[in-house]
């Protein structure tokens, strides 16, 4: 069963029928996994935040959806870690939201929303996703990343002992990548940087790693025979979107 859906999602990324896969085919066909993807998790919630099903979210209605039950019952949120919680997202969605909302009439369209969803995946959103991780990371307020501060979001050392090898190698990381300046910290352009890399292409890096792990005879390209053999590379890859396309039906794909 496996197998037949192994090769028919191999006859769906060869793109000109050749009967090899290139890493340019699996990198298209990588990137179509991650759209479809995407558009599917925004189709999962749409009718949950489009209260009035006009086929768009305004922001009252998301707000509603969402922190509606906070909003008119505020007595019941008296832990304080709730409190802030809500107190700090509240306004986060919302500015992200506008962000979204390339017409700024504070309703979303379907792209808009996915916009406001997923927000790594559009170049006008990226200043929203540099932003947020400087504020998530940032914890003495001073609007930039010190290495203290990288290490901390990444490992808590809360029995005091030495740090690992790993951690150790990500403050090298830090001085020698991350800081481009040299001055001890990260600001926003740094951060844009290190999370949102012009020069990396992640579907790129992707099917290179594939190609590289599968195939055999290193012609460069995928037999259907190679990429069978190589099955378990490709159920932990999102060309296969980390598996779960073999249980779709074929025309789904």
């Amino acid at each position: 069963m496996l197998i037949s859906f192994y090769r028919k999602i191999v006859d769906r990324i060869d793109d000109n029928e050749d009967g090899y896969l290139t890493t340019e085919e699996l990198k298209n066909w990588i990137k179509r996994v991650q759209k479809r993807y995407i558009y599917e998790n925004v189709a999962k919630v749409w009718k949950d935040y489009d209260l009035n099903k006009d086929n768009k979210i305004a922001w009252e209605e998301y707000k509603q959806a969402t922190y509606g039950y906070y909003l008119e019952n505020p007595e019941e949120f008296q832990d304080a870690t709730d409190q802030h919680s809500f107190k700090k997202m509240l306004p986060r969605d919302e500015r992200r939201f506008k962000t979204a909302d390339l017409d700024g009439d504070l309703v979303a369209t379907r792209e808009e929303f996915t916009a406001f969803l997923h927000p790594e995946e559009f170049e006008h959103m990226k200043n929203i996703v540099v932003l947020e991780t400087l504020e998530d990371i940032d914890k003495n307020g001073d609007g930039f990343v010190d290495q203290d501060e990288y290490i901390a979001d990444m490992f808590a050392n809360e029995e005091g002992g030495p740090e690992p090898d790993w951690v150790i190698t990500e403050r090298e990381q830090f001085s020698d990548f991350r800081d481009l300046n040299k001055d001890g910290k990260m600001d926003k352009e740094e951060i844009q940087h290190w999370i949102l890399p012009q020069d990396y292409d992640h579907a790129l890096a992707e099917a290179r790693h594939l190609v590289y792990e599968s195939d055999v005879d290193k012609d460069q390209k995928l037999t259907k025979e190679e990429v069978l053999d190589n099955w378990n590379m490709f159920v932990g890859s999102q060309a296969t979107n980390y598996g779960e396309d073999l249980t779709r039906n074929h025309d789904e794909l």
